[in-house]
């Protein structure tokens, strides 16, 4: 089976004095081995969908599958055990631990799945040495750049040997030079039985993807595949 994720009448909607709908009945089949863009404008339902195939947030109707299961979005404790060991999440944010040091911040992610601390730190020091900042191992967030804190909140990301990596604007808090060297380390995480999912702004950026899937008000209007 090549569909890791699929999207089955996904939506998403909001209830306040009237119904807001994010996501509007999304079908989608995303295969492994493939990269996928989402672009759009600002409210269209990119973070939406990441959110929704984290399995952090729930959909208002519709079904997720991820490896040909159903996720029931009840059984709370086995979605966060799905998503320890199968999903890897890069934030704009980086959303790192400010008390705590770079490799703590990656360990910590490994800890989610076991309790081997010390195969979790022999891991993490070869991970984050592979995004080239061994040296800044023991540094505090606060002490980094922000392509450093980036690299290593895609270093946790990417701990636990996920099927699914999702990025959602991970390069909108940095300058053209970092963009470029993480949407690099990015992309250099393609592999036969990975997906990778990113929402970016940048025109630039979302080519380069296998799909380029442009969402407009809650639905999938538009998908751009490379001519291989």
């Amino acid at each position: 089976m090549n569909n890791i994720i699929e999207l089955k009448n996904l939506s998403k909607f909001y209830k306040t004095k009237k119904k807001i709908k994010v996501l509007n009945n999304i079908n989608f089949k995303f295969t492994k081995g493939k990269i996928y863009s989402l672009v759009g404008p600002s409210g269209s339902g990119k973070s939406t969908l990441l959110n929704l195939i984290s399995l952090i947030d729930v959909p208002s109707s519709g079904k997720i599958k991820i490896n040909n299961q159903d996720i029931n979005f009840n059984q709370k404790k086995i979605n966060d055990i799905i998503r320890a060991k199968k999903i890897g999440i890069i934030y704009q944010e980086k959303n790192l631990l400010q008390d705590f040091t770079a490799i703590e911040n990656v360990y910590l992610a490994r800890l989610a799945i076991d309790n081997r601390k010390d195969k979790a730190l022999e891991d993490s020091k070869k991970i984050i040495k592979k995004v080239g900042l061994i040296n800044r191992i023991n540094h505090y967030p606060s002490q980094l750049s922000g392509g450093e804190a980036q690299r290593i909140a895609i270093s946790r990301a990417l701990i636990n040997s996920p099927e699914i990596v999702l990025a959602d604007e991970p390069s909108g808090s940095l300058d053209h030079k970092n963009s470029i060297d993480i949407f690099k380390l990015l992309f250099k995480l393609k592999n036969k039985d990975r997906i990778i999912i990113f929402a970016t702004h940048n025109r630039f950026f979302a080519k380069m993807a296998d799909y380029n899937i442009q969402l407009v008000d809650g639905k999938i209007k538009k998908i751009n595949g490379k001519i291989k």
